[in-house]
């Protein structure tokens, strides 16, 4: 039995980020991993993707390189380059992540941890127990899997989740994506810039429906302009697979069509991972399909904890990395800890072009109570924007008209998931127009299209 005064079962970005501030703090840490250190959204979501939507943004700038006075001849691209270059970022990384717990003298066993009563973890390998851990406080960080609908599962063949997805060994001539969240769009964008048909279905009645509603408009304006076929409030109802393809019945206002693709991807959201860790051994309640935690990430369970997106939303790997800093410091006692809110998270989506957002929507904001005023910005009036040939973009700011508190900002075009985070300082800052009136934003950047938008919510607006 070896005894630690933490355990954290979990090593993505929640548990692994969780460990090391834990290990800061004095306490000895054991870390619990079945699978690779850094978890889904180092090997299989965030970082590959972003890989591999990085050679997809390669081979569109080679297209459209005559545009930028640039002769490019015989041009090609290797998919199967394209995909070790992306599992190769991701062991790097997740080598990095064992190097740095290694380094914060963090333990890892590798293995299913499995709660077995107040401050035990008993931990299994291929069927076998392989450890039995104590200790007086537990962190649950056992992430999230795809959501799989019934009669639309996948099979890793021709219907695909983002784990087949990121690792395809042809290119299909047509493809499916069912759901429009960060995931599906995602994928959508990549195979549509190397040649693929796409077609995305989404039962909202519009695309990244999380989104401020003209940030959504405008992002399905340009993903259609890229070639993109975007169906929203319908609903794939069956897939009939054949030996080479996938039928799909796509009902959309009352009527049932037919459409064949080569592969079908599923982005339908995910499911937290919350079996066989033996929460039927504790006072933890699920709510939702997630375990319901406080404000530090307690459960009903003294000396249990859980973070990320076995908890509440947004699932970002972020929040999960914050949550966890925050939950050990408050255990620890250090000072000036304070909640995590949620509502200074910022979203990034990484398709073409790029979405990001922080705080309200503008529908949110008036549901709230709020009056607003509100600010945009065209990135057509950016120099910048249009010097780099990335004119397709906007900015789009709300504030509190009563108090003049930034209450969101969203933004589509190019850059805008790094630009972001000028505003989710804003926002953490307690900002209002006035400082964000009287800052000074470097020219010529794309990020001057931030300013212009909190101008324009106060009639002050420049260049448009």
């Amino acid at each position: 039995m070896t005894t630690s005064d933490i355990i954290i079962i979990g090593g993505g970005p929640g548990g692994y980020v969780t460990a090391i501030r834990a290990s800061q703090l004095g306490m000895k840490v054991t870390l619990i991993e079945a699978n690779h250190l850094g978890g889904i959204c180092l090997n299989w979501g965030c970082i590959p993707t972003k890989a591999l939507l990085r050679s997809a943004e390669i081979v569109t700038n080679i297209k459209h390189a005559a545009e930028y006075g640039i002769q490019v001849k015989d041009f090609g691209f290797d998919l199967k380059k394209m995909v070790e270059r992306s599992r190769g970022v991701s062991a790097q990384l997740s080598a990095g992540v064992k190097h740095l717990l290694k380094k914060n003298k963090v333990e890892v066993v590798d293995g299913f941890g499995k709660l077995m009563g107040k401050g035990k973890v008993e931990v299994t390998k291929d069927g076998k127990r392989v450890a039995e851990l104590t200790a007086k406080h537990i962190v649950i960080a056992t992430g999230a899997r795809p959501r799989v609908l019934a009669g639309l599962e996948p099979d890793g063949k021709l219907i695909w989740t983002y784990k087949e997805a990121m690792v395809p060994d042809a290119l299909p001539k047509s493809l499916l994506v069912v759901g429009s969240g960060a995931i599906g769009i995602e994928f959508a964008s990549f195979y549509n810039a190397l040649g693929v048909a796409v077609t995305v279905v989404e039962v909202m009645d519009r695309v990244m429906p999380i989104e401020d509603e003209e940030i959504s408009a405008f992002a399905h304006k340009a993903l259609e302009k890229r070639g993109l076929k975007i169906i929203t409030k319908a609903v794939v109802k069956k897939l009939d697979k054949a030996k080479d393809s996938v039928t799909a019945t796509i009902e959309k206002d009352g009527r049932a069509t037919t459409q064949t693709f080569d592969r079908v991807i599923m982005a339908v959201g995910i499911v937290a991972n919350i079996e066989n860790i033996g929460l039927e051994n504790t006072k933890a309640v699920i709510e939702k399909g997630h375990i319901k935690i406080n404000e530090w990430s307690a459960t009903d369970e003294a000396g249990l904890y859980a973070i990320g997106d076995v908890t509440a939303p947004p699932w970002l790997a972020h929040k999960a990395s914050h949550e966890g800093v925050i939950c050990v410091e408050k255990i620890m006692g250090a000072k000036d800890v304070h909640p995590l809110d949620l509502g200074n998270i910022p979203g990034c989506t990484y398709c073409t072009p790029q979405v990001a957002s922080v705080g309200m929507s503008e529908a949110k904001a008036k549901a709230a109570g709020y009056q607003v005023r509100v600010g945009r910005f065209n990135f057509m009036g950016n120099g910048k924007a249009i010097a780099t040939g990335e004119p397709e973009g906007m900015v789009k700011t709300v504030f509190d008209a009563k108090t003049g508190a930034l209450l969101g900002a969203h933004m589509v075009g190019a850059e805008v998931t790094e630009m972001i985070q000028g505003f989710t300082i804003g926002r953490a800052l307690e900002t209002t127009e006035a400082e964000l009136m009287h800052t000074v934003f470097p020219h010529p950047t794309i990020s001057e299209s931030m300013h212009e938008a909190v101008l324009d919510a106060y009639g002050r607006v420049v260049h448009m």
